[in-house]
Parts: structure tokens; sequence; C-alpha cells
């Protein structure tokens, strides 16, 4: 159980739930390999029985990010998948979910193929992003009879393509007069930006993979939450399913997290220069960035989120032609998927991450074949804009810049 200790954000990421090492006088916290642990008597245990229950490395690691997110409880997992898969896996068969019609591609292909298709859940899309989220919200729960009535909201905000943002708080208040639990996934704003928790959030996911490791070399989800009931069923879901992280991936985030504040300072610093220099491009049709003007949502994002993150999606003028042009002439970016990492990175939604989603679903949010995203690094800002600059220059007869 994580135990709030600093007011300064940096200091939490850095301290949280870490001791000096009591024997040596350590300032990192240990890599616990053991599998097991030795026992006084018969079921008399120090806390620890099995690496598949507990590992000291990943307590350290849960209880800071507990603390990061002004949450009681955490429980990492093998990835960001592992950990929807397992706070879906509190619900029962026939369990209604409502999720965000804009969510990351996996997690759409988890709820349509597996909750759906293996589970035996029930799963409906909605536009709960922007001003009217809560009463579109209020408005489908309306039409669901007693039988149906959804068990769980799961929101992403910023969203994953299209950086859709949603009033969290007014979402929690329409799902709670009716007993619904409300997930959201804090991946791309990170509790840096914002800590839906104390804005009426019961869960709050994230894939550890992208802004909380920020280095691209671990794959790991984290499941944050303030009730000890949902804490006990998740704790369940870990033990008996076992999808759970590494001791050495968990000290990996732990050292990466002692930057997050440093880096998210700088990955949106970067990131807003970035879409304000290209929603003025000739070539670029639109910018999708929660903190410009010209966001949707911008109101909502700047009253939530302390920065505008670092991600941006914009849309070319043309198609996939134009698109492939540009990606395949970008040199400091990488063209991969992910994001969140240190370095930038680029990538084709309607190719790469959401290629599972169904292509009229695609069609309905937004994920265009002139749709791209970009994961903007902590590299000289200039740089950056040069390596856009170029590749730019190859979208197009347009005359170059």
């Amino acid at each position: 159980m994580a135990e709030e200790k600093y007011e300064g954000f940096g200091t939490t990421a850095i301290h949280a739930a870490q001791e000096p090492n009591p024997l040596h006088g350590a300032v990192m916290p240990g890599i616990e390999m053991a599998t097991t642990y030795a026992q006084k008597s018969p079921g008399v245990h120090r806390g620890f029985e099995y690496s598949r229950t507990s590992n000291p490395t990943r307590v350290v690691l849960e209880n800071l990010i507990a603390a990061l997110e002004k949450g009681k409880y955490g429980l990492c997992f093998a990835s960001g998948s592992a950990a929807t898969a397992s706070i879906t896996s509190i619900l029962r068969t026939g369990d209604h979910i409502v999720s965000i019609d804009d969510v990351y591609g996996g997690t759409n292909r988890y709820f349509q193929n597996i909750a759906v298709k293996v589970n035996g859940m029930k799963v409906s899309f909605c536009e709960l992003a922007g001003s009217n989220g809560a009463s579109n919200l209020e408005n489908f729960i309306s039409t669901c009879s007693s039988n149906n009535k959804p068990k769980m909201i799961w929101i992403e905000t910023p969203t994953n393509p299209m950086l859709k943002c949603v009033d969290i708080a007014a979402i929690c208040k329409v799902a709670h007069k009716y007993g619904i639990i409300v997930a959201v996934d804090n991946t791309f704003a990170t509790p840096y930006n914002q800590q839906p928790i104390t804005l009426g959030a019961d869960i709050v996911v994230h894939s550890i993979t992208k802004y909380l490791n920020g280095h691209s070399d671990v794959v790991m989800g984290v499941a944050v939450t303030n009730s000890l009931e949902i804490k006990d069923k998740l704790a369940f879901v870990q033990n008996s399913i076992g999808a759970i992280p590494s001791p050495f991936d968990c000290y990996m985030v732990i050292r990466g997290i002692k930057t997050l504040h440093v880096r998210m300072k700088r990955h949106a610093e970067n990131a807003l220069k970035v879409a304000k220099w290209l929603e003025s491009h000739p070539k670029i049709e639109k910018v999708y960035y929660p903190h410009l003007p010209s966001h949707p949502n911008y109101n909502i994002a700047k009253r939530t989120m302390k920065s505008g993150g670092g991600m941006i999606t914009f849309l070319l003028k043309g198609g996939i032609t134009e698109s492939r042009a540009f990606l395949e002439n970008l040199k400091l970016f990488t063209l991969a998927e992910s994001l969140g990492a240190v370095e930038s990175l680029a990538e084709h939604p309607a190719i790469m991450t959401h290629a599972s989603v169904p292509p009229k679903q695609r069609k309905e949010i937004g994920i265009l074949d002139n749709l791209v995203r970009l994961s903007i690094g902590i590299e000289n800002v200039d740089d950056i804009m040069k390596d856009l600059k170029l590749a730019l220059n190859h979208v197009g007869n347009t005359s170059k810049l």
C-alpha cells in the first residue's frame, strides 16, 4: 500500500516507496530474483511466499506508481494488455463494458475478440470525449435494460490515436450514480499531467512500456486503485493468471520513473513547438494536440492536464501515397510502433497500431490513410523540426519551404 509522503511530484518520483537498504545502505532497491521464500512455520512467512504472488522489487514499483497516481494500491502486470485483460477479469460473463470509441488498437482487439467472443461479455463503444461526453453516457445508459446495465466504463484520455480528451470528473459523476466502475487509461497523459483517481476514477491503468519507463526497453502494465475491494479482486487475478513482470524489469522501471517529471516537461515543450509549426505547414490538413487552441477539446485539456503531453496526430493533405512518402523519408524519427520514449517515433495508425480495428470503425473514428502519429522525444527541438521539414519536402508537389 502506497503512502503519500511528499508534496512535489518529482520528489515522489525519486523517493516514494524507497528507503536505503537496512543491511548495507544501498540507495536503490535490490533486484530480488528469488522465486520462493523461507517460512518460519507452515503458513508463517515474512510477507512473501512465492514470486508470482508477490516480489519485493515489484512491490516497490507498485507502491511507487500508486503514490504518483495518488492512489493506495498498485498492481503490476506483464504488459499493458495484460493489465487491461486482468481489470476486465474482475467482471463476470454477460457483464457490459462501455468503452470510449477511440482506444488503442490492442484494447479494441481484446474487447471485440476476447472479452466478447471468449469471455461472453458485452462491449459497446460510445463517444465519451468532449463537453457532451457525460450526457452521451447518461443517454446511453438510459437505453440499456436493467439486466444490460453497464458494469464498467473504459476511458482513454487523451485517446489513441485521435487525442480526444475526456472530462473525467463528469463521466465519473454519471457512472457512479448508477454504481458503475470507471477505469481510465492514463498512458498518454501520465500522472505528471493528470491523476484520474483525484477526479473520481476507480481504476487507473497504464502501459508502463510507454512514458513511465520511457526508454523502449521494458514491456509492462499497471493498475492503480483506492478501493480495497477492487485491489483484492485484481490481486486474485494477478496471482491466478500469473501475467507478472520480472524483478529486473521492475527495477528498470523504478530507475526510469526517477526522471519522469524531467522527461515529461521536455516532451511537452518540444511537442507544443512542433504542433504549432505543423499547424502552419501547407502540406498539413489538420493537427491534433490537446494544448493547441484549435483542438476540439482544448478547454477540457487545459483544465485537466498540466501540459499537452508528447503525442501529436495530424492529417497530411493527400492519402496513403503522401503518408508513405513522409514516413519513409524521416531520419531522426524512427518508424516504429509504441511511444513515450526519449527518442522520437512516428507511425501510421491505420496500417500499424490500429490495423486490427475494423475498417468501418477506423473510418468513423477518423483513422484515415493520411493520418500520422508522432511521439515527440526529448532531443533538441531544432533537430526534430528539421527532420520533419525534410520529410515533408518529399510529400506531394507543394513547393519546398
